[in-house]
């Protein structure tokens, strides 16, 4: 049933973008025609208008006809992870959550936190959060990988230049339990008080789960739920998520090794470098793509980037 209802979902979607464009075209073609007939240079800016934004509807049903991943239409789970650097990495974790978060605005999406670890003096050790919108996972699946920043530290009395590193993990919400055999004996479960705001019951019961695969390493944690088994289900689900995305993952790299013209996507690799000093520029590594304005792209303005990375990787 899930499943229908996504499709369902996904079907009208691209309906109401199809009847958007048309209705923005006829719009534009009929001040063009009264221009035409009547001479009104008052029309000319509405026109230009107009066509801007007939452009922009084009351009953003190109992009989404490059989503044709699997699960790109799926919501997502992406984890922040602080590197190398102290506090520093902390809150460079911290303001790329910031940047995500108004990314997600600007998109129309809802972004719910499952699972936070506050750094020791300042940032964030690491933070999951559930996103939820159309074509969430097709979009940020596109941030995977370890970002750079270079700048001045406001934690360094002496006012040097300091690199911090934070990687960005992102898997799609599996909601159909897919074909994927977990075995109770291949868990470790483990239980621990919340840390985050919650009600009465934060750090007083151990409601926070913790569940380690043991075959595979992958570690997923969800303490905000009211709850031990509501935060037992979604660690679950995130498990059940990480696992597939493991799988798309390994068909991605066997699909890059055989079209040559794409670079094999490694884990872990440096994406992006955000560069506040001696100059400010954002560069992906994997595009060739820069924006001088780096608070502009702090501020959750990273659609460009994505689509530069989806028409990369899909060889148009």
């Amino acid at each position: 049933m899930l499943a229908v209802g996504r499709k369902i979902k996904e079907a009208e979607h691209r309906i109401a973008l199809i009847k958007s464009l048309q209705s923005s075209y006829d719009d534009t073609q009929a001040l063009i025609e009264l221009f035409q007939e009547f001479g009104e240079n008052s029309l000319e800016k509405e026109i230009e208008e107009g066509l801007h934004d007939c452009e922009e509807k084009v351009e953003k049903a190109k992009i989404e006809t490059l989503l044709s991943g699997k699960y790109d239409s799926f919501d997502a789970i992406v984890t922040l992870h602080s590197g190398a650097g102290g506090t520093e990495a902390c809150d460079w974790t911290d303001m790329l959550w910031r940047m995500y978060q108004m990314y997600c605005v600007k998109n129309g999406w809802s972004v719910k936190v499952l699972d936070s670890l506050d750094g020791e003096e300042a940032g964030l050790k690491s933070i999951t959060f559930e996103v939820s919108g159309e074509n969430a996972y097709g979009f940020l699946k596109c941030e995977k990988g370890v970002h750079r920043l270079v700048r001045i530290s406001p934690f360094d009395a002496n006012a040097r230049r300091h690199t911090s590193f934070a990687s960005v993990e992102v898997m799609p919400k599996i909601e159909d339990k897919p074909d994927i055999e977990i075995k109770p004996e291949d868990l470790k479960i483990d239980t621990y008080r919340s840390s985050g705001a919650g009600g009465q019951h934060v750090n007083k019961t151990e409601s926070a789960i913790r569940i380690t695969h043991i075959p595979t390493g992958i570690v997923v944690a969800c303490q905000n739920e009211r709850s031990q088994l509501q935060n037992r289900e979604v660690a679950m689900q995130m498990l059940y998520s990480k696992l597939v995305e493991m799988q798309e993952a390994k068909e991605m790299e066997e699909m890059a090794s055989v079209r040559g013209e794409i670079k094999k996507i490694e884990w872990g690799s440096q994406i992006r470098s955000y560069v506040f000093c001696p100059y400010t520029l954002v560069k992906d590594h994997r595009t060739g793509y820069e924006e001088p304005n780096i608070n502009w792209v702090m501020d959750g303005n990273i659609q460009e980037f994505i689509n530069e990375y989806l028409k990369k990787t899909s060889g148009k």
